[in-house]
């Protein structure tokens, strides 16, 4: 239950809501009466990519419409874009609106639960949402309740939200906890190198000598930390205003190098084993070593371990056991009009079953790729006859 996204209430909404309304560009799909167009389509296609881990490791899916890869999301951006429809065509049909009233409501009920307008926009920043599509997603969000609502998805009694709760206990369980500030001094020899190597000035250098220039500033780094370790421990009250000036955690620094609360699980490990053997009110006695850097630590405050009553959690079980029903009958839903619908792949490239064969063509090219270089591995490793 704990730290569940926020910005996705109904699970299905944040993959089917983006991209649909474009009117123009070429049908690919008809559902019943509604067009899907090549532009809705590139659009979500674009999104979901953008946002996967491919991405993040640099890997161009699009560079291969013929890729393992590319087909599997082509299919999965299809199917999404077709259930979209058939949920449009049944809020249409059971007259669904939602008024600037209900949005504002939504809106309040998140600013309720991160703690301020101030907080939410902080995670709307972070997560690179715009404050209007937000809105729009919510609209969109407050939409699907009302339908689920209309399909009879309704309240969570005390009962269930208990029975849930007992069942899943761990769920509750809070682990020791920690509060600390740090001052880091980074020390990354790989980074040093790294910059080292770009710069101008050591172009003919020897790896010997990049190497040696590496060390140089290691060392450098450590004798700043342990001269800024000496300051705290002289004068502890000003731990705050050293961090500001000096800790290379920006994160951190300009909150005085205030980490808050943490778990144990949620530090490296040497970070947390000197935290975690700190009692309150003290600083480390030694510099931390972390794959970061140089820490000096000062612990302000412990927590410990503890298990949220029922009571305190009922509400959040609540919501959660609510959005499960909302999303099961919604599924049920769709599963139901799809089979009564008219889906037309205009475009024979974006049908599923040719979508389907194209992957199994794929793996079998995979396969027999690999068969290949088995066999030639074995022919190889086989004794020359005489």
């Amino acid at each position: 239950m704990k730290g569940k996204k926020l910005l996705a209430t109904l699970a299905i909404s944040a993959v089917l809501f983006s991209g649909c309304g474009l009117k123009s560009g070429e049908t690919i799909i008809k559902v019943n009466d509604q067009k899907i167009s090549q532009g809705q389509f590139d659009k979500v296609f674009d999104k979901q990519i953008n946002n996967s881990m491919f991405a993040k490791m640099g890997i161009d899916v699009k560079n291969d419409k013929n890729s393992f890869l590319y087909l599997m999301i082509k299919g999965r951006v299809i199917d999404e874009l077709v259930v979209r429809a058939l949920i449009d065509q049944e809020i249409a049909k059971r007259k669904i609106e939602v008024t600037n009233a209900d949005v504002e409501q939504a809106v309040k009920e998140v600013i309720d639960k991160v703690g301020s307008k101030e907080q939410l926009d902080e995670i709307l920043k972070q997560n690179g949402v715009a404050a209007d599509d937000f809105k729009k997603d919510l609209k969109e969000e407050v939409k699907m309740k009302k339908l689920a609502q209309s399909l009879g998805a309704g309240a969570v009694s005390d009962a269930e939200a208990k029975n849930f709760y007992d069942k899943n206990l761990d769920k509750f369980k809070n682990p020791e906890k920690v509060r600390a500030s740090h001052i880091l001094i980074s020390a990354r020899p790989d980074e040093i190198k790294e910059i080292l190597m770009s710069e101008e000035a050591n172009k003919n250098l020897s790896p010997e000598q990049i190497q040696a220039k590496v060390n140089q500033k290691m060392s450098e780094q450590k004798a700043k930390a342990e001269k800024l370790l000496a300051q705290v421990k002289q004068n502890p009250t000003q731990f705050a205003k050293i961090a500001k000036e000096n800790s290379e955690d920006t994160t951190t620094a300009v909150k005085g190098g205030d980490l808050g609360f943490f778990a144990a699980q949620e530090m490296v490990p040497e970070f947390s084993k000197a935290a975690f053997s700190m009692k309150p009110n003290t600083i480390s006695q030694n510099l931390v070593k972390s794959q970061y850097g140089y820490h000096i630590i000062m612990v302000v405050d412990r927590m410990a371990a503890s298990q949220d009553s029922f009571e305190k959690s009922k509400a959040e079980i609540k919501a959660y056991l609510e959005n499960q029903k909302q999303l099961e009958a919604i599924d049920k839903l769709v599963e139901s009009v799809k089979k009564n619908a008219k889906i037309e792949y205009v475009n024979p490239e974006y049908n599923p079953e040719n979508i389907k064969k194209s992957v199994q063509d794929e793996m079998k090219k995979e396969a027999d790729k690999d068969a290949a270089k088995t066999k030639d591995a074995k022919k190889v490793a086989e004794p020359v006859k005489k």
